[in-house]
């Protein structure tokens, strides 16, 4: 026997479109047309045998498929990882979303639950960061209070911005408050709420003076908000370790460009 047939017959063995989970990509369509060749072939002897370079066409074209199907179903360890990872993410948060609904297992604490969240909301932080400012009379209350107000400003737009970038939903089919539609808090990456509970407790650990009570409670709430988040369904559990990231980056960046008193006191001077 020729080296060559040897050759051909050994790769046509080793070759994966014979396995079981690839014969149906040599298999034709259901209804497709017949080709004609065949048809040549039942009407009588007329039709030429395929000659060698037929044969090697083909088995060239055989060893070329493979490579671009397994491409498709073996995807990269990259893309196996990611995706095992955003499996765990959406089934735990699931599992955390007790208040998502009517018919969710803490039902009941839903109002409570929503109320955690409401005191990381931005509307309430930026109305009263402006009253706390018209009623100051300290330069250095204007400055802390004019500063705080950039970073929720700032917190604003980069979360907006993200969202929209991304576009992510979250893990339960809930509908955004009107506080959210305001906020622009419509998508669930990144968590808004968490990202500025964490800013504003880290501001406040930074530039008040604080008893150690109050700074283990101001931690917490910050956690809490971000934990009632996921158990009302509005957002995955990596949207809000996201916001946490966030705001804490938020906040080192307000405390590079941070405002002086001189600054804060022109800028007080020309809104009124």
């Amino acid at each position: 026997m020729p080296a060559s047939q040897s050759r051909a017959r050994a790769r046509d063995r080793n070759n994966v479109l014979n396995r079981a989970e690839f014969l149906s990509l040599n298999q034709p369509p259901k209804g497709a047309p017949e080709p004609r060749s065949s048809g040549r072939k039942a009407s009588g002897p007329s039709v030429q045998p395929p000659g060698p370079g037929d044969g090697a066409r083909e088995r060239r074209q055989s060893q070329q498929l493979p490579e671009e199907d397994c491409m498709q179903l073996n995807p990269s360890f990259k893309g196996i990882a990611f995706n095992s990872l955003l499996a765990i993410d959406i089934c735990m948060s699931k599992r955390l979303g007790v208040c998502a609904g009517r018919a969710a297992s803490w039902a009941s604490a839903r109002s409570m639950v929503k109320l955690i969240g409401i005191t990381g909301h931005g509307i309430p932080w930026i109305g009263g960061t402006i009253l706390c400012l018209v009623k100051s009379s300290t330069l250095a209350g204007q400055e802390v209070l004019m500063n705080l107000l950039l970073a929720l400003l700032l917190d604003i737009m980069t979360v907006a911005g993200v969202q929209k970038l991304i576009k992510r939903r979250g893990p339960f089919e809930t509908s955004p408050s009107l506080l959210d539609y305001l906020t622009m808090d419509v998508y669930a990456f990144p968590a808004g709420h968490a990202s500025r509970a964490a800013m504003v407790s880290k501001f406040f650990l930074s530039h008040l003076v604080l008893a150690v009570p109050l700074r283990i409670l101001l931690v917490l709430w910050a956690f809490c908000v971000g934990l009632s988040r996921v158990m009302i369904g509005r957002h995955h559990i990596t949207d809000v370790i996201s916001g946490f990231i966030i705001g804490y980056f938020q906040f080192r960046l307000v405390e590079l460009v941070w405002m002086s008193s001189n600054t804060c006191q022109m800028l007080i001077s020309a809104c009124h």
